[in-house]
């Protein structure tokens, strides 16, 4: 089923703006669940894909369109993989500068002296009629002593170091880190399910 429109669910501006940068070459328009008005849908899932299935397949079956979401996380090696799921609620508020403050002094707590991390997303496609699909994504890399501003990125990107970089995802431009983000891969595979259409 060839898509010309998709709802994406989500509220976040940052991942709004990646999603519609990504899917404009292709001819998809994009309209946001913040654009629409529709509420936020309850993440009660334990892992990423659940979560992801969880909002995608709710708004797919309430506004008829197929539905993009996903969901995504840091996960650092020093708090056992924490925040992971909880990473958007881990920030107090989801004011990240508190969350960043908060996971450089867990660290620092924790007596681990690794500052390995990963970024993880998995973003489900569900169509009204329940049928659905999964692509998932990740990045490792590392987390900085402190936070590395920049003008790009949002959420935990100022203290994210990706491997094989001297540089956060915060200071990277757009195209340089959709090429190598969590969501960058897991949306590469989605768009090449959509080219096979």
């Amino acid at each position: 089923m060839k898509i010309k429109e998709i709802i994406f669910a989500s509220h976040n501006a940052g991942k709004i703006a990646e999603i519609k940068d990504m899917l404009a070459p292709m001819g998809i328009t994009v309209h946001s669940a913040e654009e629409m008005n529709l509420p936020d849908v309850a993440e009660t899932g334990t892992t990423f894909a659940e979560n992801s299935l969880i909002k995608s397949q709710t708004i797919a079956k309430s506004t008829g369109f197929p539905c993009l979401a996903d969901d995504s996380g840091l996960c650092v090696d020093a708090l056992n993989g924490a925040p992971g799921v909880y990473s958007a609620r881990y920030a107090p508020n989801r004011d990240f500068n508190k969350g960043m403050d908060l996971l450089l002094s867990e660290m620092e707590k924790s007596g681990n002296p690794s500052r390995k991390a990963h970024f993880s997303c998995v973003v489900s496609l569900a169509y009204p009629n329940g049928e659905y699909h999964l692509f998932e994504g990740r990045v490792d890399g590392y987390i900085a002593h402190e936070k590395m501003h920049g003008e790009g990125g949002f959420g935990y990107d100022p203290l994210f170091i990706p491997e094989g970089y001297d540089c956060s995802f915060a200071q990277m431009n757009h195209d340089e880190k959709n090429k190598i983000s969590h969501r960058g891969r897991a949306m590469s595979k989605f768009k090449e399910f959509i080219a096979s259409l």
